[in-house]
């Protein structure tokens, strides 16, 4: 009798104990690699959209260093949902097997007419004058294979320069391009938003080319993540998507942009200033309320990653695609 009740208690803990773990917060670790252009870091500034935050999700947001970085990342399972660029996209799913990757959302488009595009400068009174001339010079981005770095060879190649055999590349952050540049250290370099409204970068350097210049629009950014994560956790991302939607249309509000700016300047260390008049307006990336990926600009670009070697086989990127989350927690706003 002692032993039966000693076994029915512990059935009874152990199905305590798989309650509590399913009524347990789902952890939702969300990837970023720039302030304020990402959405990652700019949602937990707003607690009081995020309504489901704490109770069938907890939020963390986790920098990386680049998307190349991201992927192995999301390999070994340490980010839940990643901000793959087009570039880093196929090389997760072909290069590092992540055959279950699903694009879940937009994030930002570069290119789009009326709005912003990354821009590409030398110096101003560098003897540069044309792509063609940057042969035997040095450039740099971020990272090989990242989705500034990709459209950077694709005009270069274009033009008939090849890395090693025409230019030297070499990397360094997203923040401290302008320094690459000042400091002679790198002929040219891309500059994003928000570092391309520097002012002494505009005053000392000197726009070659653009993105939209290569590519036209690119679907820069979107939200992914693994299909096993999503079939375990579905109503989770969906409460995660409701509030995410909730921010970003409280953030490209006209009415905010003050506020928007003031916190963008906490989260750089940047005096407001810099984003009043452009930040979420059209003279940043293009975004939208809805969350909705420009799919055949996508293809596009990740056809363009294949030209240059990156991946090793054609990508079908709607094969890889579940908007369904974003399009559930956008009818529950409406």
């Amino acid at each position: 009798m002692r032993s039966i009740k000693l076994a029915l208690s512990a059935v009874a803990a152990l199905l305590i104990a798989s309650a509590a773990e399913a009524q347990s917060p789902v952890k939702i670790r969300v990837s970023y690699v720039v302030a304020p252009s990402d959405w990652a870091p700019l949602l937990p500034e707003k607690p009081d959209l995020l309504k489901h935050n704490g109770k069938s999700y907890v939020l963390e947001v986790v920098r990386v260093g680049g998307t190349p970085a991201l992927v192995q990342a999301m390999a070994a399972n340490e980010i839940e949902i990643g901000n793959h660029s087009y570039s880093s996209l196929g090389i997760a799913i072909q290069n590092a097997g992540m055959d279950d990757l699903r694009i879940i959302s937009d994030q930002f488009q570069d290119g789009v007419p009326g709005h912003s595009t990354t821009q590409y400068y030398v110096l101003k009174d560098s003897p540069v004058q044309k792509v063609g001339d940057l042969k035997g010079k040095v450039v740099s981005s971020n990272a090989a294979g990242s989705a500034v770095d990709i459209a950077m060879r694709a005009m270069l190649k274009r033009n008939g320069l090849e890395d090693k055999r025409d230019y030297t590349h070499i990397e360094a952050p997203l923040p401290a391009m302008k320094a690459m540049l000042l400091d002679k250290k790198a002929e040219l370099i891309p500059s994003v938003v928000p570092f391309q409204f520097d002012p002494e970068l505009q005053s000392k350097g000197r726009v070659l080319f653009t993105q939209r210049d290569v590519f036209g629009v690119t679907q820069m950014i979107v939200w992914t993540a693994r299909k096993s994560f999503i079939d375990k956790n579905r109503a989770a991302m969906v409460d995660f998507m409701e509030d995410t939607l909730r921010v970003v249309r409280w953030y490209l509000d006209p009415a905010n942009h003050d506020a928007a700016s003031e916190i963008a300047a906490r989260l750089t260390r940047l005096p407001p200033e810099r984003f009043k008049g452009w930040f979420f307006t059209s003279k940043d990336y293009a975004r939208n309320g809805n969350l909705a990926p420009d799919m055949k600009a996508l293809q596009a670009n990740v056809d363009a990653t294949r030209e240059l070697g990156f991946i090793r086989a054609p990508l079908d990127v709607q094969k890889y695609t579940d908007l369904s989350i974003v399009q559930e927690a956008a009818a529950r706003l409406r």
